[in-house]
């Protein structure tokens, strides 16, 4: 039997859900130059092609077609930009990102993006926090490590947050899902240090199951003591 969620944290969770269900399209580009500039915390989403990025991004905010979640993995070539919080006064935004390591891919084509993805994670100033998918099946593989060392000088000194998401865990027992987050907690203590907030955790959109907790560290990144505050008026 499951213990009961309190109710203290049942809502706020559903205040993080609720702020995450306000995402909407602001904008795309195809080079960092075409981004605006903005002082407004922003999260990026990067992965596989075939992580299931787009469809953990449409999970979160509660929105079928937010994210473009194709079934011809490596069809996203622009960074999309998602506004959140009232319209009237957003309070942060969503990157996603173009998947990587499709092998139907124009090498230039994923040279090109390489290079784009390299620089926004090392260059942008806006950027607070990156989601990393990665297939709970597959578990890090040389290019998700690759994609971590662009991350890594940011995080260490906490100027980026890092969240692993462990997606499609519904595919796994809980041997195996144990053994996923084993491993992959224990290479990101490789690059952790006293200034680092890094965390990781399984996730499926199919089930629904780590939505909320994902919602709840989302919106703490972005809203800082007020969430804090939020959460201890309820």
């Amino acid at each position: 039997m499951t213990e009961p969620i309190p109710e203290a944290e049942a809502t706020t969770e559903k205040l993080a859900l609720a702020w995450t269900h306000t995402a909407r399209f602001l904008t795309t580009a195809s080079q960092l130059v075409h981004l605006p500039a903005t002082e407004l915390p922003e999260i990026a989403f990067v992965g596989r092609s075939n992580a299931g990025k787009s469809t953990a991004i449409n999970t979160l905010a509660q929105q079928k077609r937010l994210a473009f979640a194709s079934k011809t993995p490596g069809r996203t070539q622009h960074i999309n930009l998602f506004e959140l919080g009232p319209k009237d006064a957003p309070d942060a935004l969503f990157a996603d990102l173009p998947g990587y390591g499709y092998a139907a891919v124009a090498k230039a084509a994923k040279l090109r993006w390489q290079k784009v993805m390299a620089d926004y994670l090392e260059v942008r100033r806006s950027l607070s926090g990156v989601v990393l998918m990665v297939d709970s099946r597959l578990g890090l593989t040389d290019l998700d490590k690759q994609l971590l060392e662009f991350v890594a000088a940011r995080v260490a000194t906490g100027e980026i947050k890092l969240l692993v998401l462990l997606t499609k865990s519904d595919k796994l027992n809980r041997k195996e899902a144990d053994a996923a987050l084993r491993a992959t907690t224990e290479f990101l203590g490789g690059m952790t240090t006293e200034n680092s907030d890094v965390a990781v955790t399984l996730f499926s959109a199919l089930k629904k199951s780590g939505v909320g907790d994902v919602a709840l560290a989302l919106h703490g990144w972005t809203h800082g003591e007020k969430a804090a505050e939020e959460s201890a008026a309820v």
